[in-house]
């Protein structure tokens, strides 16, 4: 499906209804809206249809930020994440979604922490999934170092790094280490990819940093990543809490689990989620 706000075309999908029937009552359940990692290379789908699973609690809603997978890709030079944190409130407004509970993945969280700073109150709570509030390549080197040696440490620096020059070969070796289960061909073929958006992307999120910020978040912010996480690791997840109000954050870190953790842990991910999904 698809809808017009804050100047672009957004697809989306649901799955899950938002009222439910119990006894004689129709009953409301909140309200999960998913945003998914990149840039341009990722678009909704791989969270399927894992995130099925929310359905039992809540509506879920898969959106494709602009510039990925089906909603509108424009030009490059006009996207930001403030704008895509702009569209999140707007697409609610359009589709009639109050206080949503916003999950955003890797960058996707970059996303929605933006959006719970630009925008506070509208949020019934945020989930801040394997992601950062602020870029530190030293930082990211130093992880991709304790788990691949130096050489990785070599080419996740020049990923991250200004340049950005390194052959597929050697990111497919970096990519392998984000966590026991990262996304393969099945879910490349799925993507509906948006190359021109990938430098970008990468230019923005290199100065990326929303720490000084977060103390204006007014809802309840789940931040979790996987303890094995070398992108997004443990170290971002405190800085993110510590950034945020005390009565609002919630820390956790999951064992075993890299970049995606649903996959990684099922049994311990999916009771954390649906519990704070339920509680929010």
């Amino acid at each position: 499906m698809h809808v017009d706000a804050n100047g672009t075309r957004l697809w989306f999908d649901v799955e899950g209804s938002a009222l439910v029937a119990v006894a004689n009552d129709m009953r409301a359940r909140p309200t999960v809206v998913l945003l998914h990692g990149g840039p341009g290379g990722f678009d909704h789908s791989y969270l399927k249809p894992d995130f099925a699973r929310l359905a039992d609690v809540a509506q879920v809603v898969y959106l494709d930020l602009r510039g990925h997978g089906r909603s509108g890709h424009g030009e490059p030079g006009d996207w930001s994440f403030e704008v895509c944190a702009d569209d999140v409130r707007a697409f609610c407004d359009a589709v009639g979604i109050e206080r949503p509970i916003v999950l955003g993945h890797s960058l996707g969280g970059f996303v929605a922490a933006t959006y719970g700073v630009r925008h506070p109150g509208h949020a019934r709570a945020l989930v801040l999934q394997s992601t950062w509030a602020r870029f530190d390549l030293e930082r990211i080197v130093e992880t991709f170092r304790l788990v691949g040696g130096d050489e990785m440490a070599d080419i996740a620096e020049r990923a991250y790094g200004e340049d950005g020059e390194v052959t597929d070969e050697e990111w497919e070796r970096c990519w392998r280490l984000f966590g026991p289960w990262v996304t393969g061909e099945t879910e490349r073929a799925r993507t509906v990819s948006n190359d021109a958006l990938n430098p970008r992307g990468m230019e923005l999120m290199r100065s990326f940093d929303v720490v000084g910020e977060l103390g204006g978040v007014t809802c309840p912010t789940l931040v979790c990543t996987g303890e094995l996480d070398p992108i997004t690791p443990p170290a971002a997840a405190r800085e993110i809490v510590d950034a945020l109000p005390p009565e609002h954050a919630r820390l956790e870190l999951l064992a075993d689990a890299g970049h995606f953790p649903w996959k990684d842990v099922p049994d311990a991910y999916w009771p954390l989620l649906t519990g704070f999904v339920t509680a929010a």
